[in-house]
């Protein structure tokens, strides 16, 4: 993979397709794919923009799909189309753009199938399900020339967009590392055996690209999330949003090594990945050696840096960021906020918190058909993904990786290499583009 599929700038892209929307009073028609949990959040953001139309839901759980079309229609007045399958609703030449909430291991193929259909695409993170599929995702927004947004709302905050501005005019100095936490209460998910699959789910089209399994609870509704088949870890779930931020603010884009280590402690139970894991990085970019560190850590935690002290409650998460430079420290919790602390005394510097919308962002970026105007372009969200499939890739081997930044490859690592991709299930196969 060459480094050239993930830098893509609007200037390189394929020149977007004219605009059906005359004017900026003009309704953009979305359809939300994917309702349970963070699926009913895109529903939300797009329920309060002026113009723009819910114009149909999509989801294979059809109790959930119903729901959320009754929901819709009471707050717009108006039922959105209704759709089991993707590939019916993107035959639909009247809807401009999808917002895709699925499990992660479809987000790519998805994404792609969009933009194959002519729709712009907000997906949710991580983009991609390895590191295949980050390359396939990049060149198939440059082939087809459509906006694509990641979806990790930190990009589109006044705070952290303040935050990245103070690190770049150098308020904490020569920035040398950086730190994602992902400290959460994460219970055990014991133990389900196989059982029929649920009236109204249709477990294939679920499964997508993933090897076909017996349906068990675990595998389905978010504790999807605990196996290689279909997540990535808490990683790929809470973790990517601190990556992303990680790698933002310092400036960097591919390592050139890479060491994770962790296990699944304390709990018996059916989760594949880990649920504690430290994953470290080495950039060396401009002549500059930069370090990043990633830690996903369950059940009890101290805080740190500040971050989650301000919870209700005893047993609140600790989700951010530390930056550390010449001149002192940045701490960033959540997605919207940010704190300094200069000098040797740790001195309280500039501090800000407020909020944005990634999806405000992106139906601007539609509306003005205006691929630059994007806070999350593919091409980041890509990148981000690829940082975490590389530590996971070192984790399932138990071992260091070197990394050839300008070709995204593993030096000397044939096994690592053949990690970058999957089997696809005939039907659900994520195209080669590049």
């Amino acid at each position: 993979m060459n480094r050239r599929h993930f830098l893509m700038s609007a200037a390189a892209a394929a020149p977007l397709t004219a605009s059906a929307l005359a004017s900026p009073n003009d309704t953009i028609r979305i359809a939300c794919v994917g309702l349970r949990g963070q699926g009913n959040s895109h529903i939300k953001a797009y329920e309060g923009m002026k113009n723009v139309e819910i114009a149909a839901l999509c989801d294979i759980d059809e109790s959930i799909l119903d729901k959320r079309l009754g929901e819709v229609s009471t707050v717009t007045g108006k039922k959105p189309e209704r759709y089991v399958d993707l590939r019916k609703l993107l035959e639909d030449k009247s809807i401009d753009a999808i917002s895709i909430a699925t499990p992660n291991h479809n987000h790519t193929m998805q994404t792609i199938w969009a933009l194959q259909a002519g729709k712009h695409v907000y997906v949710e993170k991580p983009a991609s399900h390895n590191i295949y599929e980050s390359k396939q995702i990049v060149a198939a927004t440059k082939k087809y020339g459509k906006i694509v947004q990641h979806g990790v709302n930190a990009r589109s905050t006044e705070g952290l967009r303040e935050a990245a501005q103070q690190i770049k005019d150098g308020l904490i100095g020569d920035v040398y590392m950086a730190r994602g936490l992902c400290y959460k209460w994460r219970d055990t998910i014991g133990r389900a055996k196989p059982e029929p699959v649920p009236a109204g789910v249709n477990y294939d089209l679920w499964l997508g690209p993933a090897p076909k399994r017996e349906f068990t609870k675990n595998r389905f509704h978010y504790n999807w999330h605990w196996f290689w088949d279909t997540g990535n870890g808490d990683f790929g779930n809470q973790g990517i949003h601190e990556v992303d931020i990680c790698r933002w603010l310092l400036g960097v884009k591919l390592p050139t090594k890479v060491h994770a280590m962790g296990g699944h402690f304390m709990f018996d139970d059916d989760q594949e990945t880990p649920n504690v894991l430290t994953a470290t990085y080495e950039f060396n970019e401009a002549g500059k050696t930069k370090m990043m560190v990633f830690e996903v850590r369950h059940w009890m935690s101290n805080h740190e840096a500040g971050i989650g002290e301000g919870g209700k409650r005893k047993d609140s998460n600790t989700v951010g960021n530390v930056f550390y430079g010449s001149k002192g420290y940045m701490a960033i919790e959540g997605y919207a906020s940010y704190k300094t602390f200069l000098g040797r005394e740790a001195e309280p510097g500039p501090a800000k918190s407020a909020g944005g919308s990634n999806w405000v962002n992106f139906i601007d970026a539609v509306r003005a058909n205006d691929y630059s105007k994007l806070n999350g372009p593919i091409e980041e969200g890509a990148l981000s993904a690829t940082l975490m499939h590389l530590a996971n890739i070192s984790y399932r081997l138990g071992r260091s990786l070197t990394v050839d930044p300008v070709k995204c490859e593993v030096k000397g690592d044939a096994e690592a290499n053949a990690m970058f991709t999957r089997p696809y299930r005939k039907g659900f196969e994520v195209p080669k583009i590049a």
